[in-house]
Parts: structure tokens; C-alpha cells; sequence
């Protein structure tokens, strides 16, 4: 395995001090700068005090430097890590505020007015970025700002990795979103496992283009960059073009994005010219690694990408209660549609409707164990209770195994539809359906009926105006591929998928366009 610097605590010291950590366009930090600012922070959101002691603190700050600052340094105080979603609207950021119930809320220039009203409600103080960064409150740390040394940071609590440290808010089929709870250990064992399994050293640049309120970009990405003593190159939010240019400017070596990413990418390679499509495709071909996760990957995207660039994206599973389960190798035949084998230091097992482990190719509900598995949900023990079979977490997602390969075939109740006695998966489905020349992209859901007990319903995008394909030519298309009772009963036309900041198509909300559908007939 290459040699590397590895960070996994945010109170350790960085073994390369003077390597570049973080870049936001013109902006850039040291990982000895990044040292002097967090310790800045901290002491700052002290006041005086000799520890957080596990006090929850959320932020609302859009990836860039100051939200790796602001991150930093709450760990090094003490507290919790709340992130709040930047496109969240203001009753579900009220949401976290409340069910957390941080008693500070920290929140960049551009976002403190809409928190202001929400904090001040509940009596929370609002700190803006600015009073963070700019007036350290202890003398040593101004010191070390002004001299460009490492300030004195003895009076900063040490940080037991049992200690509780992020609270990331994730939806379930019902109820409000929970929030999970990971200590510094769970977070230290999910960098780890992605250290050894993608070879991070020092040496790698990855750009992230990732929301961070999510461990997709929280952990696979700005963590795992800053662990490996590697550098990462911040952009407020995706653009394609944008995209593009970085590769080939910024000396990538990584990128990681979900699969609605590397769709657009492709549209802006389609609508460029032969001169900047070459310079473009040649320029992401010289990454050592890509990586799709969060939400299932056309086999059609994975193929044209591969015909872009070269790359066979790498394909990944997790959660955010367990952070990445689940791989393609780095080196090695990375088979499309399929989520690999388990990680380093993950143990997997799959399971039958009693518990009941399977062995051999099987078919059942993924269980995982190990240091990376959360520690609890906030506040709900019942719900902790429930999650769990003993040490073994029960992910809810029912997989495939052939070999070691894994192959996942959806949520037990989201994307699996009892059917006539039957149980099909909506994910395989969906991608016979994308093979369909009329099909841009669909969702598969179950709908409730009296004599299937659910019927499968196809909610479609339509590849171009005027090649609307027919129910019957996707049922009939669909039985040419596979069982037929996995055919679409019901189809709808739509002109887009609802999805969240990830690009997860949110199959409660598909399945409320047929209902609505249904009322206008």
C-alpha cells in the first residue's frame, strides 16, 4: 500500500505542515494554516470554557474553506457537528434545530438572515463566520495568526475517540428525518477503510462538487482528503462546465460525484465542440480514480462515460449510519450495475425474512457490523433498539450475492414490490426501462391494489419531444428482458423525477404524482 499521512483525529497534529489542504478558487489553506484557523474557532466558540462537552453546535455554511474551518473547529472544541443543508427551506432546517437542539448555530454571511429568525425563536445564539475568523479569542492564537505558526493549543479538551462527534439528519420511509449519531471512532474506522481501499496518499487532489450535510461529501471526500494529508479543491455547489475545466487546470487525481452529476457532464460534453470535447476527455482521463455513489448508476451513463473518458466509474454502497459498506475494486474488473465486495473492516452478511444468515449466492437483506456502524440515533433508543440485531445493523436494503459480488436490488420497503405473490425489484426494472431508446430516465414503484397487492408503476422522462413511448411499448419492451410479471401496469409520463440534493429520485414523492394523476382523471 503507497505511504501515507494519516490524520483520523482533528486534535492530532498534521505530519505535513506546509501541504497544501484546502483550495477555493483564488483562496488557499496549509495544513498548518488549517491548524491555526480551527484552533481559532474553537477557542472562540469556548468562551473561556474548558470544553463543549458533547454541546451541539450547527452551521449552515456552503462548502468551501470556511466551512472546513467551522467543522474543524467544533470537533476541537468539543462539540457535535450539526451540518444544515443549504438548499433546505425553513421549516426543515427549523426541524434539526429543534430535534438537535444546539445551543450554538454558526451560519456564513449569505445564510444568516434566514436562520436568524428561526435561532431567535428558540433562544439559540447565531454566530455569523466572520466573528469566527477574524478575531481569535485568545492572544497566542492571534499571535500564531500574524506569524504564520501553529498557535499554542493546550487549553483545547483532548478527544477521546468514543466521543460523540456529528449528528447528520437522514430521511426514513416515515416520521420525521433521524438523526445519526457518529463519534470520532465510527468516523476514524470509515475514513480508514476508504484510505486502504482507494489508496489515498498525500499526493492525491480531488475536487468536490458534494452538498456537506451528507457523508458523501462530509466523509468520502473532504474527509478522507484531509485524513490522507491530500489536498481539496472546494466548489460551492456543480456546474458542468465548471467541471470540466477543473480537470483539466486543477491537477485532479480524484473526483467522486452521484450519478445526476456524471449525466450533466455528458450533456456538456455532448453540447461542446470537437476541440474542447477532446481537451475535455483527455483531461479527465489523466485521474487515477472516479467514483459514482449515492443513488443507482445507469448502465448506460457508466458505458457512455467509459466511452468519454476511459474511466469504468467505480461503483460504491453505504449509508450514513454506516458510512461505505460495499466496493468495487480499485484495480481489478469492476462489473456494471454491481456494488462489490465488502471493505476493509466491514463485515457483511445477508439475511432471510427470520434473520437467518444465507450463505453461498443468495439473495436477502444486507446486515453490516463493525467500527464504522453509527452510534445511535438522537434521542429515539426505540429506533437505535430497532435498527439493530444484536451488533449487527439492518440496513433495510435487500442485495444480491453471486460470488463476493454484490448487487443491491433496492430498499425492503421502498424499492422491493410484492406483486402477485411475487417479490421484484423496481431497481432492476428501472434499468431495463432506461434501455428503452424513449426513455431518458424513470422511477419504479409499487402502488397498493386490491388484487396484485401491489401493482408496478413506471413514472418516465421522455428521451425527446414527440418519441413518447406508450404503456404497451414498455411493457412489451419490458417482457422481451424480463418476467412479466415485472412489467409495468401503470405509466406515467412525467416531465421530471423528484429528487433531493443528491440526486436520490424520493420514491414517497413519485408515488404522490400517480395519486395526483389519479385525481385529475
Amino acid at each position: 500500500m503507497p505511504a501515507r499521512a494519516v490524520v483520523l483525529l482533528p486534535d492530532r497534529e498534521f505530519p505535513f505542515p506546509g501541504n497544501l489542504a484546502l483550495e477555493e478558487g483564488e483562496r488557499r489553506l496549509t495544513y498548518a494554516e488549517l491548524d491555526r484557523d480551527t484552533a481559532g474557532v474553537a477557542a472562540r466558540l469556548l468562551g473561556g470554557r474548558a470544553d463543549l462537552a458533547e454541546e451541539r453546535v450547527a452551521f449552515l455554511v456552503a462548502p468551501g474553506l470556511d466551512y472546513a474551518r467551522v467543522q474543524r473547529g467544533i470537533w476541537r472544541a468539543g462539540g457535535i457537528a450539526v451540518p444544515l443543508c443549504t438548499a433546505h427551506p425553513p421549516p426543515e432546517l427549523d426541524y434539526v434545530l429543534g430535534d438537535a437542539a444546539p445551543s450554538i448555530v454558526v451560519a456564513s454571511a449569505e445564510h444568516a438572515e434566514r436562520l436568524r429568525p428561526l435561532a431567535a425563536a428558540r433562544g439559540i445564539a447565531l454566530v455569523a463566520t466572520g466573528d469566527l475568523m477574524d478575531e481569535p479569542a485568545r492572544p497566542e492564537a492571534a499571535r500564531a495568526a500574524s506569524s504564520g505558526a501553529a498557535p499554542e493549543t493546550r487549553s483545547l479538551p483532548r478527544l477521546e475517540p468514543r466521543r460523540r462527534a456529528m449528528i447528520v439528519y437522514t430521511s426514513g420511509t416515515t416520521g420525521g428525518p433521524k438523526g445519526v449519531v457518529a463519534t470520532h471512532a465510527n468516523l476514524r474506522a470509515q475514513m480508514e477503510s476508504l484510505l486502504d481501499a482507494w489508496s489515498w496518499t498525500p499526493r492525491d487532489r480531488i475536487l468536490l462538487t458534494l452538498p456537506l450535510h451528507h457523508v458523501h461529501g462530509i466523509v468520502n471526500v473532504l474527509g478522507c482528503a484531509l485524513a490522507a494529508g491530500a489536498a481539496c479543491v472546494l466548489h460551492a455547489g456543480f456546474d458542468a462546465r465548471r467541471v470540466w475545466e477543473a480537470f483539466g487546470r486543477d491537477r485532479l487525481t480524484l473526483y467522486m460525484g452521484v450519478p445526476t452529476m456524471y449525466y450533466r457532464l455528458i450533456e456538456a460534453w455532448d453540447d461542446a465542440g470537437a476541440a474542447e470535447r477532446a481537451a475535455w476527455s483527455a483531461a479527465a482521463g489523466g485521474l487515477r480514480l472516479m467514483v459514482s455513489g449515492s443513488a443507482a448508476l445507469p448502465a448506460s451513463v457508466l458505458a457512455r462515460w467509459r466511452e468519454i473518458t476511459g474511466h469504468v466509474l467505480l461503483e460504491r454502497y453505504g449509508m450514513t449510519e454506516t458510512g461505505m459498506i460495499l466496493s468495487n475494486p480499485l484495480a481489478g474488473e469492476r462489473v456494471p450495475g454491481a456494488v462489490g465486495t465488502p471493505l476493509p473492516g466491514v463485515e457483511v452478511r445477508l439475511v432471510d425474512e427470520r434473520g437467518a444468515a444465507l450463505d453461498g449466492d443468495a439473495e436477502g437483506e444486507v446486515w453490516v457490523r463493525g467500527p464504522a456502524v453509527f452510534h445511535e440515533y438522537w434521542r429515539r433508543p426505540e429506533a437505535t433498539a430497532g435498527a439493530f440485531a444484536g451488533d449487527w445493523f439492518r440496513t433495510g436494503d435487500v442485495a444480491r450475492r453471486s460470488g463476493a459480488v454484490y448487487r443491491l436490488l433496492g430498499r425492503s420497503s421502498v424499492d422491493i414490490i410484492k406483486t402477485g405473490g411475487y417479490k421484484v425489484s423496481a431497481l432492476e426494472i428501472e434499468e431495463a426501462l432506461r434501455a428503452h431508446p424513449g426513455v431518458a430516465d424513470c422511477a419504479v414503484v409499487g402502488l397498493a391494489d386490491e388484487e396484485w397487492g401491489e401493482r408496478v408503476a413506471a413514472a418516465v422522462v421522455p428521451a425527446a419531444a414527440g418519441t413518447v413511448p406508450t404503456a404497451e411499448d414498455l411493457r412489451r419492451f419490458i417482457k422481451e428482458r424480463l418476467a412479466s410479471y415485472k412489467a409495468p401496469r401503470q405509466v406515467l409520463v412525467v416531465a421530471a423525477l423528484p429528487r433531493n440534493v443528491l440526486g436520490k429520485v424520493e420514491k414517497p414523492r413519485v408515488k404522490e404524482l400517480f395519486a395526483a394523476a389519479r385525481q385529475e382523471r
